[in-house]
């Protein structure tokens, strides 16, 4: 795994996610029309619009956190367990805090308190 190339690929998407959510914050300080059933429509798409920038800007959080974890060498090797992280994972998903079996201990645990 070579870290300088996960970086490039966490930084790039970082990239793209700041210009995504300063799209969607330009777009939610539009004026609203006048127009009682166009407003009715643009708080829909409002709606969606703010579930989109919440869903990025969670990722963008776990970019940073793999950043953070690039600059101090802890890269690669899960939180929970301390194992390392396949490079396979790693290349699926660069932002990956967990290995496979942490990450779905993570998920059978959240699905049983739900």
């Amino acid at each position: 795994m070579n870290i300088n190339t996960q970086r490039t690929i966490l930084k790039a998407r970082r990239a793209e996610l700041a210009g995504d959510l300063l799209q969607i914050e330009d777009q939610l300080d539009d004026t609203p029309t006048k127009d009682w059933e166009d407003r009715a429509s643009e708080r829909q798409g409002d709606e969606v619009l703010e579930a989109l920038g919440h869903v990025e800007l969670a990722e963008l959080k776990r970019i940073d956190a793999a950043l953070d974890r690039i600059n101090d060498g802890t890269y690669g090797t899960c939180l929970s367990c301390g194992d390392p992280i396949s490079d396979a994972r790693l290349e699926l998903l660069p932002d990956a805090a967990l290995c496979r079996t942490c990450a779905h201990a993570a998920q059978a645990s959240a699905a049983r308190r739900r």
